[in-house]
This record gives C-alpha cells, sequence and structure tokens, in this order.
C-alpha cells in the first residue's frame, strides 16, 4: 500500500509541475511580451515598470523565474495582485471556503441522487426505469446556466422559498444559501451519473456468477448486495470522480449566476482584469485539487479490488 501510494503522489506531483509549467509559461505566449499584459490598458511610470519587472524577475531566464515561481508557490504564497493590491493567498483563502462548501454539497447531492436513482431504475425495469431515464435525459439537455436561471425565477423570486445571492454565514446558513446553486450545480451530473449506474447494474443481473448465486437459494438482497451493487460500484466511482473534478471547473459558471464570491467569480475577475497573478495561482489551485481528487478515486480502486494496484 505504501508503495503503490507514493507511485501515485510521484505521478500526480509531475502532473501538478507540468502544469503550472504552462500556466506560467502562457505569459510568454501574449503578444507584445509579458509586460504588455501586465500592464494591460495602464500606462505604467518608469518606477512601475521596474517594480513589476523585479517582482515578476523579468530580467532573469526563464526556467530561473519558473523555479522561483514554483518554490514560492508550494510555500503558498502567489505573489500580489495588480488589481487588488493585495497578496494572492488572502485574496483566494477569503474565497475557497465558499468554492470548497458550493463543491461538497453539490457533490453529496449527486452521489445521493445519482447513485440512488441509478440503483433503483436499474432493479426496477419498466415504468420506474422509464421515468428516471427520460428525467435524466432531460437534465442532462438542459444546460447548467439555464437551470439556475429557472430555479431562481421559481424558487427565490417567485415563491421566496431561497435567497438570490450570497454564501451565508456559519453552517446552517450556508446550506440555506448554496441550496439553490448546488442544485444547479449537481443535477447534470447527478442525471449522468444516474444512467451510468443504471447501465452498471443492469450489466451486472446479467452475469454468470450472479444467476449462479440466484441458483443456489442465497437470498436476493444478499445477492444484489454483495455480487451486483460492489462489482457496479467501479465504474460508478469512476464517473463520481471525473463528476467531482468537473464541478470545479462548473462552479466558475454558478458562482457568476448566483452572484456567490468564491474562486470562480475571482477568477473571471482576473481574466477580465488581466491580473496575472491570480490567474496564475488560481488555476494552480484547481489542477491542484483535480489531482488530489484523482488520487482519492485511485485509492477507492485499491479498496474495493486490491488486483487493480498491481
Amino acid at each position: 500500500m505504501t508503495t503503490y501510494l507514493l507511485r501515485k503522489l510521484i505521478a500526480l506531483a509531475v502532473v501538478l509541475v507540468v502544469a503550472s509549467f504552462l500556466v506560467y509559461g502562457l505569459l510568454y505566449l501574449v503578444p507584445g511580451g509579458p509586460m504588455a499584459f501586465l500592464l494591460g490598458n495602464r500606462s505604467g511610470t518608469p518606477e512601475q515598470i521596474a517594480a513589476i519587472r523585479a517582482q515578476y524577475r523579468l530580467d532573469d531566464p526563464f526556467l530561473v523565474r519558473y523555479a522561483a515561481w514554483l518554490g514560492d508557490a508550494v510555500r503558498g504564497d502567489f505573489g500580489s495582485s495588480l488589481v487588488y493590491r493585495q497578496h494572492v493567498s488572502g485574496l483566494m483563502a477569503a474565497r475557497a471556503a465558499t468554492t470548497a462548501f458550493l463543491v461538497g454539497y453539490s457533490t453529496v447531492l449527486i452521489v445521493v441522487v445519482g447513485v440512488a436513482g441509478g440503483v433503483l431504475a436499474g432493479l426496477r425495469r419498466g415504468r420506474v426505469d422509464a421515468v428516471i431515464s427520460a428525467v435524466s435525459s432531460a437534465f442532462l439537455a438542459t444546460p447548467t446556466f439555464v437551470i439556475g436561471v429557472l430555479l431562481v425565477i421559481v424558487f427565490a423570486l417567485g415563491l421566496g422559498w431561497f435567497p438570490v445571492f450570497g454564501p451565508g454565514e456559519g453552517l446552517f446558513g450556508r446550506l440555506y444559501h448554496l441550496t439553490l446553486p448546488a442544485i444547479t450545480l449537481s443535477l447534470g451530473s447527478a442525471a449522468f451519473l444516474a444512467r451510468i449506474t443504471r447501465a452498471s447494474v443492469q450489466e451486472e443481473l446479467g452475469r454468470e456468477h450472479v444467476e449462479t448465486a440466484r441458483s443456489r437459494g442465497i437470498a436476493e438482497a444478499l445477492v444484489i448486495r454483495r455480487h451486483v451493487l460492489r462489482n457496479a460500484s467501479i465504474p460508478v466511482i469512476t464517473v463520481t470522480g471525473l463528476t467531482v473534478a468537473g464541478l470545479i471547473a462548473g462552479s466558475v459558471v454558478v458562482e457568476n449566476v448566483f452572484a456567490l464570491d468564491g474562486l470562480g467569480s475571482l477568477f473571471v475577475r482576473a481574466i477580465l482584469q488581466r491580473d496575472f497573478a491570480v490567474v496564475q495561482a488560481v488555476v494552480l489551485v484547481l489542477v491542484a485539487a483535480f489531482v488530489l481528487i484523482n488520487l482519492v478515486v485511485d485509492l477507492c480502486y485499491k479498496a474495493l479490488d486490491p488486483r487493480m494496484s498491481r
């Protein structure tokens, strides 16, 4: 287990370093050079230009600059924002909780609704299967921002059950304020997971070992739990891991629809304002979260089937 985990950590670290190298290198692909990107439409004084060149080590070779930036980033120092005049780490720390809570809330909804709906559709063919399949197809075909707008119109503006914007304070306040954003972010993914779970369960039901277990008189509940759901869980975990990783990117749209001050909205504003330090830092954090989620998925594989780590 220790060797397997070490191999995965090394592989994910390599992915993270390569991704950070590409993100950092984007600065030097901008027309006009890095100074044009950093200054944007602003005209800097010689003192400001000199300060920016010193801050971003623009007079050093590229690899030296990248190594220095990566070393600072590992220690949590992402530099200073040119727009907010604050440390980037502080800007992200103030907003990361909102994004993390939104993604976590959405993940719970996706797993509960998607897996439960898929298992129910897989075990109960007929009308139940048809209804769940139709509903999941409708949610899959509807864009996230459309779902968000409809939820706001019906449940926030029409019925007044939920607030329109803001992340709330405290655990229950956040649950209340982030319910509509979490539903918006999770509906399409839950529908997709339900379809994958349904297909996996129905495939396992037709396996020979399941028929053999039934012919031996083993209770149906035990057959379903030990032979169907356990084997069907591997593709479900794969899809769940990829879905949760995708939520990080999808939160950008949802945070802007519901006016949530999270990493997604900060990222969009940083792009529009050409705040390069913030863009770099947010992308690096999102990539790190993505690779960590993939590590968790791999560990779940090993827990379910140790042969997969060989």
